[in-house]
Formats: C-alpha cells, sequence, structure tokens
C-alpha cells in the first residue's frame, strides 16, 4: 500500500520525502515529478518566495533506468532560501550548537499554529512550529503523491481541479459549474487542470478570472488575504472502490482526511455537499439507469460515491481555504513573554494561495485513491496489477 512521508523546515537545508508500497515497474523520471512541482508555484497572488524557489525534487532511491524497483523511493529537495549568498538561515536554523544571541520569535500568528504548537511542545521560541508548519512541507508532498498519481494514470485514471470561488467572486451554483467542467471531464480529468493552468487563477471561466483577479488586486491593497473553494474531479474510477463495511474503508472518508490534512483546509464536500442539505431528495439522488451494458447514474450530484465506495461515475470533490492569516495590515496578538497586546509581526507571504492549493489537492488525494486500487487489483509489480485490473474490465 502506499504510504508517504516528509520531513525538513520551511527554511532549513531542504525537504525530504519517502515513498513506500510502490509497485515494481511503474515508470518515473523527475521530469514527471517537476511538471507538478512547477504548477504548484504558479497563481496570481503568489508571494515573493515563488520568484526565486525552483522546486527539483531529486529520486535518491528506488527508481533504475527510469522504472520503479519496489524499494522505497526518496526524494531530496534543497531549499534555495538557505542557500542564498545573503542567507542567515543556516545560523538561524543551525542544527548544532546554542541559539546564542539568535532572535527569538514571541508573537504568535491568529490562524497559524504558532501558540497551540509552543503550548504543546513547551518551547520558548515559535520558530521551531512556524518552520515545520509552513505550507513550505506541501512542495514535498506534491512530489511524493504525484508517484501515485502516476501510477493511476497507467490505469486510465485522471484528476484535475479548478478554482470555483475566490473570495467573494465565483461560480452561481452547481450547474453553472457543471456546464463548463462537464465537458472537460468527458475527455479525461487531466483536460480540466490544463484549461485551468492556462488562467493564473485557475478558474475556467475567463470572464470570473478577470473578477478573481480584481478582487486580489484590491485586498492586495487593503494589506488583508483571500480564500476561496476550488473543486477536484477524478475520471476514469471503477464502481466498487472502498468498502460500505467499516467506517475507516469508506472512501469518502479517506478522501476528505487527505484534503482536511492540508495546511489552510477548513472544510470538503462531496458532490452537491452542503447544498444537499438545502434541498430534498429528488434534486439529491442520482437515478440508476443501464445503457450500453452498465449501469450507470442519469446525474453525478452525490460526486461519484455513494456508501463509502465509488459508483464508477467521476468523482466531484470540493475543498474550502480560509484567507491566508499572515497579513500586511496585522492582526493583534499577546507576547509570549509580556503577555502584552501588540501588532503580529509580517513574514512574507502571498495574498491569496487558492491557485497554487489547487495542485496540492489534487495530489493528496491521489494515494487514497491508489490504496483502494490496490486493495482491490493488488499486486507486486504493474505487470501484475495492469493484468488484474483489465480483466475486472
Amino acid at each position: 500500500m502506499f504510504r508517504y512521508f516528509t520531513a525538513g523546515e520551511s527554511h532549513g537545508p531542504g525537504l525530504t520525502g519517502i515513498v513506500e508500497g510502490v509497485p515494481a515497474g511503474l515508470e518515473l523520471t523527475e521530469d514527471y515529478i517537476e511538471q507538478h512541482l512547477i504548477r504548484r508555484q504558479k497563481g496570481y497572488g503568489r508571494g515573493g518566495r515563488m520568484a526565486f524557489e525552483k522546486d527539483h525534487a531529486n529520486i535518491q532511491s528506488g527508481v533504475r533506468f527510469s522504472k520503479t524497483t519496489g524499494a522505497p523511493i526518496a526524494f531530496l529537495m534543497t531549499n534555495r532560501a538557505y542557500e542564498k549568498d545573503d542567507s542567515n538561515w543556516p545560523i538561524v536554523m543551525a542544527k548544532d550548537g546554542e541559539r546564542g544571541d539568535i532572535e527569538r520569535i514571541t508573537l504568535p500568528r491568529p490562524g497559524h499554529a504558532d501558540l497551540v504548537g509552543v503550548q504543546k511542545y513547551k518551547f520558548d521560541d515559535i520558530r521551531p512550529v512556524i518552520e515545520r508548519s509552513s505550507a513550505r512541507e506541501t512542495a514535498m508532498r506534491v512530489a511524493c503523491c504525484s508517484v501515485a498519481r502516476k501510477f493511476l494514470k497507467e490505469l486510465g485514471i485522471e484528476i484535475g481541479g479548478h478554482v470555483i470561488h475566490l473570495g467573494s467572486i465565483g461560480y452561481e451554483n452547481w450547474n453553472a459549474v457543471r456546464t463548463i467542467a462537464d465537458p472537460l471531464a468527458d475527455q479525461g480529468a487531466e483536460s480540466i487542470y490544463k484549461e485551468a493552468d492556462e488562467s493564473d487563477v485557475r478558474c475556467l471561466d475567463p470572464e470570473l478570472s478577470d473578477q478573481m483577479r480584481e478582487e486580489i488586486k484590491v485586498k492586495r491593497k487593503e494589506g488583508t488575504s483571500l480564500g476561496g473553494i476550488y473543486e477536484i474531479i477524478v475520471t476514469g474510477l471503477p464502481a466498487g472502490l472502498g468498502s460500505y463495511v467499516h467506517w475507516d474503508r469508506k472512501l469518502d472518508g479517506l478522501l476528505a482526511q487527505a484534503i482536511m490534512s492540508t495546511q489552510a483546509m477548513k472544510g470538503v464536500e462531496i458532490g452537491l455537499g452542503f447544498d444537499a442539505g438545502k434541498t430534498h431528495g429528488h434534486n439529491v439522488h442520482d437515478e440508476i439507469i443501464h445503457e450500453n451494458g452498465s449501469f450507470k447514474r442519469r446525474t453525478n450530484r452525490l460526486g461519484g460515491i455513494e456508501g463509502g465506495m465509488t459508483t464508477g461515475m467521476p468523482i466531484i470533490l470540493r475543498g474550502v481555504m480560509k484567507p491566508i492569516p499572515t497579513m500586511i495590515k496585522p492582526l493583534k496578538t499577546a507576547d509570549l513573554d509580556t503577555k502584552e497586546e501588540q501588532d503580529t509581526r509580517y513574514e512574507r507571504s502571498d495574498v491569496c494561495a487558492l491557485p497554487r492549493a489547487v495542485v496540492v489537492a489534487e495530489s493528496v488525494i491521489a494515494p487514497v485513491l491508489a490504496n483502494a486500487i490496490l486493495e482491490k487489483f493488488g499486486g507486486d509489480s504493474m505487470e501484475e496489477i495492469l493484468e488484474r485490473y483489465h480483466h475486472e474490465e
């Protein structure tokens, strides 16, 4: 089964990742990983760091002659912020010695892990919390999860995402999104992300893209930040992945965990989601039909999952990202030492990271889906898995 771990700090020497459970014989290159890392760095409203970080995940083990060996795959990604000539980070983040006169960070930022992290681990300095809880970690998460994404692609399963709401700007309703997204999904979900990537806010609607861009400009001048809602679509999945027999095997629950484990996410829904609670059953449930030799759904308002299992329809999943809590116009906080109320300290940040979060969300659900495939069609090599998978079809 796919499992991955990440290690490293935002301004440490680099990030490390290990992926285990990858079948032997999967074609994998650093170039494939890098294409999604590049996508993660794009987006209107990004911060200064994205201007100089050029993320590249170096494969350290587990791949020979561009194919996986079945052994754990290790990645190493250096932080250019650490290596800059004028960088003070090797001193601030030194692994040896004493802290000395290095500045302590004592102003916890509202909305971050700062205060609770200090309370949990009994630090007298917020810096260790800032460094590990940072969304910089998602760069390695994208690298690790891209392995699972490549595995799914070999089976004809595609993942693609787009922004449907940025701040107050977005589609009017479910049907408005379906009109523009579903024709692309019919070509495979990667068509969605490729089209969305043409917009620097990753929105499929050109008019809404312009409005979203203006909204970011306005909020930047106001010194505040923006969040929003994105939609991820998965195509090519067979029916019957996941299970209804135990709570921890329900696929929608596992997908929700993957999304909610990502920095700044505050909500997730499948299909109509929360809107399903605002109407009656005839406008929610998908009628079953038999067509061209197989059972299908007339609509897909439940987002491709019923009873914790895939229906064979595309999965439609949405995530909610909160506005970034680090803002130019400060919020109030209380100093750890003096307990006095002060303005928050400003750390370099984006105005809106939502367009980049889409790529992270696409990535983190891939191991969940890969494991659902392996549970049903598993084997130690791609040859075995592909034979079983196509035999089932």
